[in-house]
C-alpha cells in the first residue's frame, strides 16, 4: 500500500511550504516592452527600499500601503513589496542593501490566480503596467512542467487555486519564477512509495557533511551513516559547484533511507532560527557564512516528498551544545553531529506519537 507524502509541522511552518517555485524564461515582443518592464522592476525595488525605512520606523501597515499606492500601478504590487521589506527586515540590524531589480505579485484565488502577472497560457504571460496597460510576453518553461502549468491555469480560472509570480533580470535577460501549490506539484511529480518498516531518519545537515541517524519507533538505533562533501569547504571552491555537490549528497542520503525501509524523515525547522550562529573560529565562520542551510533543507524537504516520505520538521533548539546532546554522545557513543541527527530523529518520533494520540478516538 502506497503512502501519501505530507509534512508534519506547526501551522506557521506549514504556511511556508504551501508553494514550490518553478523557473522559466520570459521573452518580450519588443525592446520597448523590455524597457517598460525594467522600469516597473526599478520602481518595485525602490518601493521595497522605501518600505524598509517605514518598517524600521514602525510605520503602521495601512499607512505604508498608502505610500506605495503612489509608486506602483496596483495596490497588490505594493502589498507584495511591503511583505518583501518585512521579510528582509527580520533579523537584520537596519543595514540592508537592495541592489538587483525585480518585480513580484502575490497570488489570489478570487483574482483568477494573480491580479497583476497572469498566465494567459502555458507559453504566454500578461503583466499589468501603468495606465491600465498590459504587456504580453512569451514564456518558456521546461516541457515536463507544461501539463502542471495547464492544470494550474484551469484551476485558477475556476477560482480554485492561486499562484505568485516573480520576474527577475540577469545579464540582459528576464526570468519568471512561478509559485505552484505544493499539492498540485506533488500530484504531477511525486513517486509512489511502498510502506517501509516504520523507521524514522533524523538529518543533521552541515557545511561539510550530512549525518543520518535511523531509529525505530522505540528510538533504538537501526543505522547510522555520514555523507561527506568536505572538499566544498576549501577556500576558493566554486559556490555553484559546492551547492550542487551538497544537494546531490542530500539526495543520495534520501535514496539510501528509502532503500532500507524508512517511512519518516526529520529535518530541523529552520524557520524557527532568525539568524546564524557564528563561533570564535574564523575558518569555521567562513564555512558557515557560505553555507545556505535553509535552502538546502528546503530542497531536502521537497525531494523527500517527491519520493514518497512523510516529512517532519522539528524545533532545532538544543540539538547541539546542550546537556541532552552531551548525554546522547556519551550514552550512545556518537560524535556531536551524529548525536544531533539522533536528537532530531527522536523529536520526530515524539511528533508521530503526538499525532497518533490526537487522532485516536477515546474508548
Amino acid at each position: 500500500m502506497s503512502q501519501m507524502p505530507r509534512i508534519i509541522a506547526d501551522k506557521e511552518t506549514l504556511e511556508q511550504f504551501q508553494f514550490v517555485t518553478i523557473n522559466g524564461r520570459l521573452i518580450p515582443k519588443t525592446g520597448e516592452d523590455f524597457m517598460k518592464l525594467c522600469f516597473l522592476a526599478y520602481r518595485f525595488r525602490e518601493s521595497v527600499r522605501h518600505e524598509l525605512n517605514l518598517v524600521f520606523r514602525d510605520v503602521p501597515q495601512r499607512d505604508a500601503y498608502k505610500e506605495l499606492a503612489k509608486m506602483l500601478p496596483s495596490s497588490i504590487y505594493g502589498e507584495t513589496a511591503y511583505k518583501y521589506a518585512k521579510l528582509l527586515a527580520e533579523g537584520s540590524k537596519g543595514k540592508i542593501k537592495v541592489r538587483r531589480i525585480w518585480v513580484a505579485s502575490r497570488g489570489g484565488v478570487t483574482w483568477g490566480g494573480n491580479l497583476n502577472i497572469r498566465l494567459a497560457s502555458s507559453n504566454r504571460v500578461l503583466v499589468r503596467y501603468y495606465g491600465g496597460e498590459w504587456i504580453e510576453l512569451e514564456s518558456r518553461f521546461g516541457k515536463k512542467y507544461i501539463p502542471l502549468i495547464e492544470e494550474l491555469i484551469k484551476l485558477a480560472k475556476g477560482r480554485k487555486e492561486s499562484y505568485g509570480v516573480v520576474i527577475s533580470f540577469r545579464n540582459g535577460k528576464m526570468y519568471i519564477h512561478l509559485e505552484v501549490p505544493l499539492h498540485l506539484y506533488l500530484k504531477h511529480f511525486s513517486e509512489p512509495k511502498q510502506r517501509g518498516y516504520n523507521l524514522v531518519a533524523g538529518f543533521d545537515v552541515n557545511s561539510d557533511r550530512v549525518n543520518v541517524a535511523v531509529l525505530d519507533i522505540n528510538a533504538s538505533i537501526v543505522a547510522l551513516r555520514t555523507f561527506w562533501y568536505s572538499e566544498v569547504t576549501s577556500h576558493g571552491f566554486p559556490a555553484e559547484r559546492a551547492k550542487w555537490i551538497r544537494l546531490n549528497a542530500l539526495s543520495n542520503a534520501l535514496k539510501w533511507c528509502r532503500s532500507i525501509g524508512v517511512d519518516f524523515v526529520v529535518f530541523e525547522d529552520l524557520t524557527k532560527v532568525k539568524k546564524r550562529r557564528f563561533t570564535g573560529n574564523s575558518n569555521a565562520n567562513r564555512k558557515i557564512s557560505k553555507f545556505a542551510k535553509k535552502q538546502i533543507i528546503r530542497h531536502g524537504v521537497l525531494k523527500a516528498l517527491k519520493i514518497g516520505f512523510t516529512v517532519i520538521l522539528v524545533n532545532p533548539e538544543k540539538t547541539t551544545n546542550s546537556l541532552t546532546h552531551k548525554q546522547i554522545m556519551k550514552e550512545k557513543g556518537l560524535d556531536r553531529h551524529m548525536a544531533s541527527a539522533y536528537i532530531t530523529a527522536y523529536r520526530g518520533i515524539k511528533k508521530i506519537k503526538e499525532q497518533k494520540t490526537a487522532t485516536t478516538p477515546p474508548t
